[in-house]
C-alpha cells in the first residue's frame, strides 16, 4: 500500500475458512471508530498500537495482543513516532464457539474479557499461523490457529455478557439502525429519522451511542464499508460496490474503505480474487 514506510497486507487462506489474515507496518495511519463481525487478534511485534476500546486508551506494545470481541467499536493509531507493526488474525464467532466448545468449559457464547493480554508466545502463535497461510502450509495453519485461539481463551476467555432488558431508547435505536440498513444508499437526515420515531434528534443520537458506540452516520459508514466488502468478496469492483452501499463516488469508499479496513479496496478485491482463482 502507499504511504512512507507504511504496508498493509489484507487477506483469506482457502484452508482457513472463516478467518481473515492480516500484516502491517503503519506510522501514520489511523483507524476510525468501526467494529468487525469477526473476532480481531492481533499480535504486536513492533512499536506499540493506541486503540480506544469501551471508552478508554489501550495500550499494546511489543508481546502483547489486541482482542476485540465482534461488534465492539473502537479505533487504532500507533502509540510511539516509529509506528507498529503487527499481523493479525480475524476468526469468525463461528469458528471461535467451535474451538471453546471443544477446548474449554466456557458456557455460553465465549469471548475476550480483557482487550490487551501480554503473551509474547501467543504472539508468536499468531505470525506463525500467517506464515504458514503464506507458505500453503494448512496443516499447520489450521493447528497453530487452534492452539492461539485455545490459549487465548483459557488465558483471558469467557462468556460475553448477555444483552440487558431493552430500555425505550435502546429500542428506538435498534428501530433506526434497522431504518439505516434498509435504506443504505439513501439514508434519511438525523431530523427525519427521529420524527418517524416521535423523538427529538438530540435524544436519537444520544441513544443510538448508547446502544452501538458511534453516532448513526459513523455507524452508517461502517455499515457500508462492511456491505461494500461483502460485494467484493463476491466480486463486484470497486465502482460497482461504492454505488451499491451509497457512497457518492468510488474516491468516497477508497478513503472510508483504507481509514476501517486498512487496505484500499482495489487490493482487498484482489487477493479475494487470488484466493478465488487458486
Amino acid at each position: 500500500m502507499a504511504g512512507s514506510g507504511e504496508r498493509a497486507r489484507h487477506w483469506r487462506y482457502a484452508e482457513l475458512p472463516g478467518v481473515d489474515l492480516l500484516r502491517a507496518r503503519y506510522i501514520h495511519k489511523t483507524f476510525v471508530r468501526h467494529t468487525h463481525e469477526n473476532f480481531v487478534i492481533a499480535a504486536i511485534a513492533e512499536g506499540v498500537e493506541v486503540f480506544q476500546h469501551r471508552g478508554v486508551d489501550e495500550y499494546a506494545g511489543p508481546g502483547a495482543l489486541a482482542l476485540v470481541n465482534p461488534d465492539t467499536a473502537h479505533t487504532g493509531r500507533a502509540g510511539v513516532p516509529e509506528g507498529w507493526r503487527y499481523g493479525a488474525v480475524y476468526p469468525s464467532p463461528e469458528v471461535v464457539a467451535e474451538i471453546a466448545a471443544e477446548t474449554t468449559t466456557i458456557r455460553g457464547t465465549s469471548g475476550f474479557v480483557s482487550p490487551v493480554v501480554d503473551d509474547p508466545y501467543t504472539v508468536s502463535l499468531v505470525h506463525r499461523v500467517l506464515r504458514a497461510a503464506d507458505e500453503g502450509n494448512a496443516l499447520a495453519a489450521d493447528t497453530l490457529l487452534r492452539v492461539a485461539v485455545t490459549r487465548l481463551l483459557r488465558l483471558n476467555g469467557g462468556p460475553l455478557p448477555r444483552r440487558a432488558p431493552r430500555t425505550a431508547g435502546a429500542r428506538i435505536a435498534a428501530r433506526a439502525r434497522a431504518v439505516l440498513e434498509e435504506r443504505m444508499a439513501e439514508p434519511p437526515p438525523l431530523e427525519r429519522l427521529a420524527a418517524e420515531f416521535g423523538t427529538s434528534p438530540f435524544a436519537l443520537l444520544r441513544a443510538f451511542r448508547d446502544a452501538y458506540g458511534m453516532p448513526p452516520h459513523a455507524w452508517l459508514t461502517d455499515a457500508r464499508v462492511r456491505q461494500a466488502r461483502r460485494l467484493l468478496d463476491a466480486g463486484s469492483t470497486p465502482a460497482e460496490a461504492a454505488a451499491q452501499v451509497g457512497f457518492t463516488d468510488q474516491p468516497h469508499l477508497n478513503r472510508h474503505f483504507t481509514r476501517i479496513v486498512g487496505v484500499p479496496p482495489g487490493a482487498y478485491r484482489r487477493e479475494r480474487k487470488n484466493v478465488q482463482d487458486a
